[in-house]
């Protein structure tokens, strides 16, 4: 099922997300409905804040649903490891028509629980460091809007309010 997207300023955007503790069905049900949303927003990655469920979840799927095993699952997350500077453009689900270039680490590795609950690690460099970044961040309450400089943030928050009161956001 194709789950809404919220968009800012809802407040569910800027809460820390809560720890999963149950690996059940629903879970594995939302995640499934995450996937498929990300899919059809044509988006790499959503995270369970940005479909209005304060939960630490994400979904990230670089081939857009193209190369299943390149599907990722993160629940409870963490950036245990990073090293080095990209400066890129990103763009996110939760701010439509706005992409702007930010800072982050070029190389992380993440720590994380599956599906089923079980640990593991792994490492991204590049764009899997960078939609690792992103959507840990959503989970912890930051948006990628904060990210940018003071002047461009400005400029599209500004951006958003004419958006909002011409009733297009």
């Amino acid at each position: 099922m194709i789950l809404k997207i919220v968009k800012y300023p809802e407040p569910v955007l800027q809460q820390p997300g809560e720890p999963v503790t149950e690996f059940n069905a629903e879970l594995r049900k939302l995640v499934a409905d995450m996937f498929e949303t990300t899919y059809a927003s044509q988006g790499i990655g959503l995270a369970a804040p940005q479909v209005g469920v304060s939960k630490r979840l994400t979904v990230i799927d670089l081939s857009q649903g193209k190369d299943p095993v390149q599907r990722l699952v993160l629940i409870n997350p963490e950036v245990i490891f990073s090293e080095g500077k990209q400066y890129e453009e990103e763009g996110c689900l939760s701010f439509p028509d706005i992409r702007e270039k930010v800072v982050r680490a070029a190389k992380v590795r993440i720590r994380a629980q599956d599906e089923t609950g079980k640990w593991f690690e792994m490492d991204g460099e590049e764009l899997l460091s960078r939609a690792f970044q992103h959507e840990i961040d959503h989970l912890d309450g930051i948006l990628f809007i904060f990210r940018m400089s003071a002047l461009k943030r400005s400029l599209n928050l500004r951006k958003i309010r004419k958006m909002q009161s011409e009733g297009t956001w």
